[in-house]
């Protein structure tokens, strides 16, 4: 059994590798979408933006969520217990709250380029960056909160 839980951990880091990846880039293209002038820019970033977002972000997030929950489950009762793990389990949920509002602001987006200033999406960025640190903090402290 440990065989199995070492290869969906190695697979969720790497799932969670390649969401993060996705989450941190998307809102960088959701700035310069906002400062283009010019219909060619705007739509390869429509373009850009949708193929990040259904091909490589949400595959990668599915991937996050299955191997965490392949690892979990039959664990449960050695987790159950630990409230770090509680936490970080909020914390992903929030993260996935952001990578489905970035779907909506990527349609949003598509309709009017000038949705959302781009300081907004600049400090709309930060936030998967607080919840990395935070998950990491609590994956490798395992602390008793």
């Amino acid at each position: 059994m440990l065989e199995y839980f070492l290869w969906f951990k190695a697979l969720h880091v790497i799932s969670m590798v390649c969401w993060y990846a996705g989450i941190f880039y998307l809102p960088r293209l959701f700035v310069y979408h906002a400062m283009s002038d010019d219909t060619p820019s705007q739509q390869r970033f429509i373009i850009m933006e949708r193929k990040l977002y259904r091909g490589i972000m949400t595959p990668a997030m599915l991937a996050t969520w299955i191997f965490a929950l392949c690892m979990l489950i039959p664990n449960w009762q050695a987790y159950q217990a630990q409230i770090w793990l509680h936490v970080k389990l909020v914390l992903v949920i929030l993260l996935t709250i952001y990578h489905l509002s970035c779907g909506y602001f990527r349609l949003q987006l598509t309709q009017n380029h000038q949705y959302k200033s781009h300081v907004f999406w600049r400090w709309f960025n930060e936030i998967p960056v607080i919840i990395l640190v935070l998950v990491v903090g609590l994956v490798i402290l395992k602390p008793q909160i």
